[in-house]
């Protein structure tokens, strides 16, 4: 699967050779391209070096892979390349996954990278360890599947976000919409919510996230309706350390049976007090 945009106008700044270069309004087309993990994991081999850019921030850093087969093992190039990175997760490593661009040569790759150092590190880098970076396909060491936090991270940097969520069924919406919640990342649910917040107010109360359960219809059932109600169980941890619980719906609509589900995110919030 190969899918390409054409990016028109960058509203990032480029840090390139330790200079800010400022690429707003210039105009350039670039093709960010959406590869699959067999195609990735074959222009990026073993001990290739390359670029990455962070899409939220625009600050940029450069890697070298050191193993992975299902996914890309790699390591920050220099400790002045790690130090950028942390900068990028606000000073403090996570398992959050972030939307980023691989660049090697003249290639721009959608990519999803977490920030967590761990397991082995082989450069003098001031890294202790390697973080993973994943491609469309590609899947994390405990599972056969891909992960759908990367998987919509992958997305996000493709420019692709809005197609996926048009075409998304409700179930799959939901669990990207706790997706969004679990990585803290306002474009997702804002892709997805039928309303729009501040969406980083909620946040801060949240440290992590998860959909336990949830109550499913066959989707050929659905066709018809307009709106529709579906029973969830999440669990989350608060900033406090405080565990919570909401057993309820999850409320969503859709103009007609031919446009996007939304999620009804004032009715959740109120709900579930998040």
């Amino acid at each position: 699967m190969r899918a390409v945009i054409t990016v028109i106008v960058l509203s990032f700044t480029l840090f390139i050779n330790c200079s800010s270069v400022l690429a707003n309004e210039v105009g350039v087309g670039i093709q960010i391209e959406m590869l699959p993990w067999e195609k990735a994991n074959g222009i990026l081999p073993k001990y290739s070096k390359f670029t990455v850019l962070d899409v939220e921030t625009g600050k940029m850093f450069k890697v070298q892979r050191r193993a992975g087969n299902r996914h890309a093992d790699v390591q920050p190039l220099t400790s002045k390349d790690t130090k950028i990175m942390k900068e990028i997760y606000g000073g403090k490593w996570s398992w959050k996954r972030r939307a980023i661009i691989v660049i090697h040569h003249n290639q721009w790759i959608a990519a999803s990278m977490h920030g967590m150092p761990h397991g082995a590190g082989a450069l003098e880098n001031n890294f202790p360890g390697h973080f993973c970076i994943h491609f469309y396909g590609s899947k994390t060491h405990s599972t056969n599947s891909m992960d759908l936090s990367h998987k919509l991270m992958i997305l996000k940097a493709a420019g692709k976000l809005q197609e996926y969520v048009a075409s998304s069924d409700p179930y799959e919406l939901i669990n990207a919409y706790v997706a969004g919640f679990k990585q803290q990342d306002s474009r997702i649910i804002s892709t997805i919510s039928h309303q729009q917040f501040d969406w980083k107010e909620h946040f801060k109360s949240i440290e992590n996230i998860s959909l336990k359960n949830i109550s499913i219809l066959p989707v050929e059932d659905l066709v018809n309706e307009i709106s529709l109600q579906v029973p969830v169980e999440i669990k989350w941890m608060s900033n406090n350390s405080q565990r919570k619980y909401f057993k309820g719906n999850i409320y969503l609509v859709r103009f007609s049976p031919a446009d996007a589900w939304k999620i009804d995110s004032i009715r959740f919030l109120k709900d579930s007090s998040i």
